[in-house]
């Protein structure tokens, strides 16, 4: 016997014109979520700089020599000895990026000098515009001392990212998925310009911590809202390229990013890019099970028969016939987990996820999974831009390789399994980023390759790992595993930044990082089950048995319905 939600994609189809409008309409607006995680890749881009002194008449930087400093700053590699100045007074200068030095009875203009200096700290500061016209960092100077105020603004924003996953998460639940789209998208437009005329540093991080918010709150919710409109046998493809709206807004963020050189322009051409959905977001129906759920039976109908007429199919499916079979399967349910009140009970703790060792290994490695794969995801966007070579051209790449990894995932893990794709995903991610370590800091082509390669490889593995964790657990914790493996994943979004400002040190030295680790959690997912044509589980004892010893597998056709949830 089917279950109600069964029926419901059964009788009005699992991916027909209505869903299929509604759910390329709401991943429209999933790109300006992948705009506004990456856009500060050029809001805080520092471009090269020295001190400042007024009234420059000549300049020397080795071998070269000018009246302007504009024609010195292709020659300019910062670390590589000062710019040597004389000023309309005579006075001599040896500039650096943060400070700058009076050479004491200075005679001949000469780029070495071997007598006495005064050295001071920089009044102000000089700005190579040829490759950024503006940003946040020029404008407000954050650099020397302020530097750390930049290299701020991202952990800040990925911050903002974990409140709003808590918020509106739980919001959504509350008053439904409808008008939490609705307010984030509209926040998203009106927070997303306001950035643009923020006057200030600190007023500029509170509003991207706003904008972090609702772009993570729709973002969250996007994700149940297309999963409650499409059925089980496309929910599995539907699910992750919501993902791929993502990378089509870091790749928006790239051309923008080519074409306009001033900040808060930029910010605000990025903004304006996804506002036509606010044109017709006040259109979306709330779900049907969010609206039987809470009672609203008329809704429900209304919005079943509207369903039926643009697939065009008869309006006979009755609500009352939904609600008794979703009665029916949840009081099944109820039966199977023993149905009393400690069952219930024990679904809320979070130790029941470690309550044996053999699950204790189990969490421990999806926790980093979903660790892995966000710190690995946000390291390759964000850390694109250092690695050499045209930093436009690389962060477009960025995302136009999430495009195939999507594909080739979905492909896999309904095919050969979920951890034989997610296993060997992390394994050729950690390699590809580990060999990066004997490539010479000349051949950025082949740096580029590899990066690219752990990128798409980590990509498959974070895609998946929802759908796996869901699997992985019963009934009873199953909304808890997939919750605190969120966590993780917001954990590791807020670690990225800090792992990327680590090519100061070694410009290889974030994806050896993530290479190694991805590499490690591969071994460890060898040691997960798998969970490709099992039935899912409902209580803690079956679920530990995944893996251990024979089960009752369904057909390749029935598993793909029964494992997308």
């Amino acid at each position: 016997m089917t279950t109600g939600v069964e029926r419901l994609f059964d009788e009005l189809g699992h991916f027909k014109r209505f869903q299929a409008c509604l759910y390329f309409a709401a991943i429209f607006q999933a790109i300006s979520c992948g705009i506004h995680y990456l856009a500060s890749v050029f809001l805080v881009e520092t471009p090269k700089f020295l001190c400042d002194t007024p009234n420059i008449t000549d300049i020397l930087y080795g071998n070269h020599s000018s009246s302007s400093l504009a024609d010195i700053w292709t020659h300019y590699t910062p670390g590589d000895g000062p710019v040597v100045v004389r000023t309309a007074g005579g006075d001599q200068w040896e500039l650096s990026p943060c400070l700058k030095a009076l050479r004491l009875d200075a005679i001949n203009f000469q780029y070495e000098f071997f007598g006495n200096k005064t050295v001071e700290s920089c009044g102000g500061f000089v700005y190579d515009h040829s490759e950024v016209e503006q940003s946040i960092v020029t404008d407000w100077d954050l650099v020397c001392e302020k530097e750390w105020l930049a290299k701020l603004s991202q952990p800040t924003f990925m911050l903002g990212v974990l409140v709003g996953a808590l918020v509106f998460g739980d919001v959504a639940d509350r008053i439904g998925r409808r008008p939490v789209l609705m307010t984030t998208s509209l926040c998203q437009f009106i927070f997303g310009v306001t950035v643009a005329f923020t006057g200030n540093y600190y007023l500029f991080v509170v509003m991207r911590f706003l904008l972090a918010m609702v772009s993570s709150g729709y973002l969250v919710v996007v994700f149940v809202y297309v999963t409650e409109f499409t059925g089980n046998k496309v929910r599995t493809w539907t699910s992750m390229h919501v993902h791929a709206a993502f990378a089509v807004g870091i790749m928006v963020v790239a051309l923008v990013g080519y074409l306009v050189r001033v900040w808060w322009i930029y910010q605000i051409i990025l903004t304006l890019s996804t506002s036509p959905f606010l044109l017709y977001c006040w259109k979306f129906p709330e779900t049907p099970f969010y609206l039987m759920a809470k009672g609203r039976y008329k809704e429900a109908q209304e919005l079943l028969d509207t369903m039926a007429y643009f697939n065009g199919l008869p309006p006979t499916l009755k609500v009352s016939e939904l609600k008794d079979g979703c009665d029916g399967a949840l009081l099944k349910d109820n039966k199977q987990s023993g149905g009393t009140a400690m069952e219930v009970e024990k679904r809320l703790s979070i130790l029941d996820m470690f309550g044996s060792l053999k699950m204790a290994g189990r969490s421990a490695t999806c926790w980093a999974i979903w660790f892995i794969g966000s710190l690995g995801y946000y390291v390759f966007s964000l850390g694109s831009v250092n690695l050499g070579g045209n930093q436009y051209i690389n962060l477009f790449l960025a995302g136009a390789v999430e495009i195939p990894s999507y594909l080739i995932g979905c492909f896999a893990m309904d095919r050969v399994g979920r951890k034989k794709t997610c296993a060997p995903a992390l394994l050729l991610g950690g390699v590809a980023c580990m060999l990066i370590i004997v490539v010479p800091q000349d051949i950025e082509v082949l740096a580029m390759v590899l990066s690219m390669t752990g990128k798409f490889a980590i990509a498959i593995a974070f895609g998946l790992i929802y759908l796996y964790t869901c699997e992985l657990y019963p009934t009873t914790i199953r909304s808890l595993a997939v919750g605190s493996g969120s966590m993780m994943c917001r954990v590791g979004s807020v670690v990225a930044p800090f792992c990327v400002y680590l090519a100061d040190i070694w410009i290889y030295l974030p994806q050896l990082i993530v290479g190694i680790l991805a590499f490690v959690i591969g071994i460890l997912t060898m040691f997960l089950p798998e969970t490709l044509g099992q039935p899912l589980t409902s209580t803690l004892k079956e679920a530990e048995a995944l893996g251990s010893k024979p089960r009752t597998k369904i057909p390749p056709a029935d598993a793909l319905e029964m494992n997308q949830i």
